[in-house]
């Protein structure tokens, strides 16, 4: 099932839904890549509901040095699957220091930047299954986010959703002078909205990949699954039993990616607010070509009622994923191959 709308320029050239359809059969929502990205969501993002919803504005920061060489140990391992980046930064920004890598070749330094935000405690190593098939097309910039576990460094507290936006714009103030093509996934989809909201003019094209607390709430079975994972209280079991209510399969706490995000949420302290779903003017002014792709199913970004919503955008593709979860840039990679490089292009054309 896909389905796309658009306010003036919908692509005519997107496979019907069947073949679409086939198309994701080989990549089951079960695949152990995707899930840990679920594991990301729940094992960090809500490790203090309190926190997370009602706490004061502070600081993220690693509890001790001894835990942080823990967590940049689990980082590099799932670095490694990456591909080489041809640049590694620390940007400063008035929120902290910001860990970018870029790749570029000759044939793509001139190309307006793709820019990729992580979700929940997912940092740059999420992308490892998309980044090789963006390259031959495009300059890559990724960040770690602000306030999440990774390699930037926040050293004032974000205190509005819109400060995430202000910090990208202090990085990229420094990396792309012309407008980029902003991706963002889970939280990092709430950020790359507020971005392209407060900064249409640097915004060529957005891409929300199940962005939560953008167009919707997530369903409260969800959220709750969510939540029960994430107590550090409850019995290891229980858990991974709620992990795999959410990701659809049994978690391997030995892939590299689970390993991180574990050690990043044994020794990390998030420090970030809280976004809220936009209103009908936000809405209105994302003007720029926007794709967004949603879950089928247990979608985190509120599934058929965030899709209702993105219709309404100006100029807005959205695809609908069957067979998929929140962890769906892993599970529809091979489409995301295909359809982003080409839908960059289009936004530029149009």
């Amino acid at each position: 099932m896909s389905e796309h709308t658009a306010g003036t320029d919908a692509r005519s050239d997107h496979p019907p839904p069947t073949r679409l359809h086939h198309r994701l059969l080989g990549h089951r929502w079960f695949l152990r890549s995707g899930f840990v990205v679920i594991a990301a969501l729940a094992a960090l993002g809500a490790i203090s509901v309190g926190q997370f919803f009602f706490g004061a504005p502070k600081v993220g920061h690693f509890r001790d040095a001894e835990g942080r060489r823990t967590y940049v140990e689990a980082y590099e391992q799932a670095m490694s699957a990456l591909p080489s980046p041809t640049a590694t930064l620390d940007v400063a920004t008035r929120f902290g220091s910001v860990r970018v890598y870029e790749w570029s070749s000759p044939e793509t330094e001139d190309t307006a930047p793709v820019v990729l935000v992580p979700g929940r405690s997912s940092g740059v190593p999420m992308w490892a299954e998309n980044l090789t098939a963006f390259l031959p097309h495009r300059r890559v910039l990724a960040f770690d986010s602000l306030g999440d576990a990774g390699l930037s460094v926040q050293s004032v507290p974000l205190v509005s959703f819109g400060d995430q936006a202000t910090w990208i714009d202090d990085a990229l103030d420094e990396l792309a002078a012309e407008p980029v093509h902003i991706v963002g996934h889970s939280f990092g989809g709430a950020i790359a909205a507020t971005y392209a909201r407060q900064f249409p003019d640097r915004v060529r094209s957005l891409t929300l990949l199940e962005p939560v607390f953008t167009f919707a709430y997530p369903s409260t079975r969800m959220m709750a699954w969510t939540m029960v994972s994430s107590l550090p209280l409850l019995p290891k079991t229980w858990r991974n039993t709620a992990l795999g209510k959410v990701g659809g399969a049994e978690f391997d706490p030995s892939d590299d990616m689970a390993k991180m995000i574990a050690a990043g949420s044994e020794h990390y302290s998030a420090a970030l607010p809280t976004p809220s779903p936009f209103n009908d003017d936000e809405m209105d002014a994302l003007t720029m070509p926007t794709y967004v792709a949603i879950a089928e199913r247990d979608s985190l970004a509120g599934g058929d009622t965030a899709a209702q919503r993105a219709r309404t955008l100006p100029r807005a593709t959205v695809d609908i994923f069957p067979e998929t979860t929140h962890s769906l840039p892993m599970q529809a990679k091979d489409i995301l191959a295909v359809d982003l490089p080409s839908f960059w292009i289009e936004a530029e054309e149009s």
